[in-house]
C-alpha cells in the first residue's frame, strides 16, 4: 500500500476553520473527510464509515484536495435557473414599464405582459411562464370580488318587493283586547 501524503499543521488549522465555515451538509462531509485523516489518522475505509460516504468518494475528495487545494472542498451549489429565458435583471426591467402603469392606477393584463415577454425572448412561451415570473418578483393577482359567492338574485328580488310593501304600510294601532265576559 502506498504511504499517505502528509498534511501540514497549517493545513490542519485551515481544515478546522473550513469545518466551521461549511454551510451545507455536503461541504461539511468533504471537509470532514480530510479533517478525520489529518487529525485522527483514519484510513479511507474508516473515514467512509464515519461520514457515511463511499470509500471511493473519500479517496476522490482527498485526491481533489491535493490537486486543487481547499477550493475543492467548498464548492458552489449545483442549483440555479439553467433553462431561464431572461435573467432576473432583464425580467425586472421588463416589468418596470408595467409597474409604472399600475402605480398610475392602470389595470395590468397578463396577456400584454406575455406579448412583451415573447417579444424580448423572440419566441412564444406558455402563460404559466409569465405567472411564475410575476410570482418571482412578488406580484400577485388581486381582483375585486364581483359578487358574494352565496348571492341569490331571486332572493334579493323577493326581499326588495317585501321591503317596499313594509315601508309603504301605515303603522297600525294596536288592537284593544276585548274584556272577558262570563
Amino acid at each position: 500500500m502506498r504511504p499517505q501524503r502528509a498534511i501540514s499543521e497549517k493545513q490542519k488549522e485551515e481544515l478546522a476553520f473550513q469545518l466551521k465555515k461549511a454551510k451545507t451538509k455536503d461541504d461539511f462531509q468533504r471537509v470532514q473527510c480530510l479533517w478525520l485523516r489529518a487529525t485522527k489518522g483514519f484510513t479511507s475505509g474508516a473515514v467512509a464509515q464515519a461520514t457515511g460516504l463511499s470509500e471511493g468518494y473519500v479517496r476522490k475528495v482527498w485526491a481533489d484536495y491535493f490537486q486543487e487545494g481547499s477550493q475543492a472542498l467548498l464548492r458552489p451549489s449545483r442549483g440555479g435557473r439553467h433553462r431561464q429565458n431572461l435573467t432576473k435583471e432583464q425580467e425586472s426591467h421588463l416589468l418596470k414599464g408595467f409597474l409604472d402603469r399600475a402605480e398610475a392606477g392602470g389595470v395590468l393584463v397578463v396577456s400584454q405582459i406575455k406579448q412583451a415577454y415573447e417579444k424580448m425572448v423572440g419566441r412564444t412561451v406558455p402563460k404559466s411562464t409569465v405567472y411564475r415570473m410575476l410570482d418571482r418578483h412578488g406580484w400577485r393577482k388581486i381582483l375585486p370580488r364581483p359578487r358574494h359567492p352565496k348571492n341569490d338574485p331571486a332572493a334579493a328580488e323577493i326581499f326588495k318587493k317585501n321591503s317596499e310593501l313594509i315601508s309603504k304600510r301605515k303603522p297600525q294601532s294596536k288592537p284593544k283586547s276585548a274584556a272577558k265576559s262570563d
